[in-house]
């Protein structure tokens, strides 16, 4: 990968989507992630094969997986997978790239999914262990890697522990996580420069939320410590429902035109992103958009006034 492209992931059809009031049907979600596509989003988060119960915004995986196989073949499409039954579920719909998701404590551990810290890293390693044998590509995120909700600062030898057990059962893509939106670039700065002699930058991902306005910001300071591969979500969409306080994701459109004034390339058009944000909108019923399409719409109201 060159140094100057940046690999982003859309996870707005699944971190994005799960925590909306509003429950879409399958064949719009579908719909999304085809104009994602279509703007040229190299890599997107379709769905999760969680418990329907758990969350009912995903119960349709399997239906919006085959949908995106068939609309978009050649897009990477990963899906989140809790455990081996997820995993089992995801294989069955024809996926090719598995995530797990790991937090950092042990009381968001427990608050999450009624597990200690020890027993979820366990089962993430053997999801992990098992999808590899199924010839799926694998991510791994390490949430509230920065902080925690419920115990606070995270110290960055927790997460250098837990990224190389990942990496010894074989994941092959580490999301560092701010899934509270709580980090400052000086932090990501840190935890990046601890983890630069376990996790091999070109297997390091990060995930930002934008909870406090930093999201950009500490995406940039990934960017100089040389990471290459983020996580963003289109129109900002997001938050998580097992974490108070959490936001939305850093908006894609916003690291798009980070990275065109920058000079780096992401190979996303602009205009398609927006197209896709506007269909997006006409579900959820709400305007979208980062702090990139409030400055758009602005230029279009002062343009039609004058």
């Amino acid at each position: 990968m060159s140094t100057d492209t940046l690999i982003i992931t859309d996870v707005s059809p699944r971190d994005g989507l799960q925590n909306q009031s509003v429950l879409l049907p399958a064949a719009a979600k579908v719909e999304l992630v085809r104009l994602l596509a279509a703007a040229g989003v190299p890599s997107v988060e379709v769905t999760s094969f969680v418990s329907p119960a758990a969350v009912p915004q995903m119960a349709d995986a399997a239906e919006v997986l085959a949908g995106v196989l068939k609309m978009a073949p050649l897009l990477r499409a990963s899906v989140l997978v809790p455990n081996l039954k997820g995993l089992t579920r995801a294989i069955a719909a024809g996926a090719s790239e598995a995530a797990v998701v790991l937090s950092a404590t042990e009381t968001m551990n427990q608050r999450n999914i009624n597990m200690s810290l020890e027993v979820a890293t366990a089962v993430c390693e053997e999801t992990v262990q098992a999808a590899r044998q199924a010839g799926l590509a694998t991510r791994a995120y390490i949430a509230v890697a920065f902080e925690c909700p419920f115990e606070g600062l995270v110290e960055s030898s927790v997460v250098l522990a837990l990224c190389e057990r990942m990496l010894a059962a074989g994941v092959q893509e580490i999301v560092i996580a701010d899934t509270i939106g709580a980090a400052v670039p000086r932090q990501v700065t840190r935890l990046l420069h601890d983890l630069a002699g376990t996790v091999p930058l070109g297997q390091t991902a990060v995930h930002f939320h934008d909870t406090r306005g930093f999201g950009v910001a500490n995406a940039w300071a990934a960017i100089e410590a040389g990471v290459r591969r983020l996580d963003a979500s289109a129109g900002g969409i997001g938050g998580c429902p097992f974490a108070p306080g959490a936001a939305g994701n850093v908006a894609t459109e916003d690291l798009v035109l980070l990275a065109r004034k920058s000079g780096l390339h992401t190979g996303i058009d602009m205009d398609g992103l927006r197209v896709a944000l506007e269909y997006a909108e006409s579900w959820l019923g709400r305007p979208l958009g980062g702090r990139t399409m409030a400055w758009h719409r602005r230029k279009q109201r002062e343009a039609a006034e004058a």
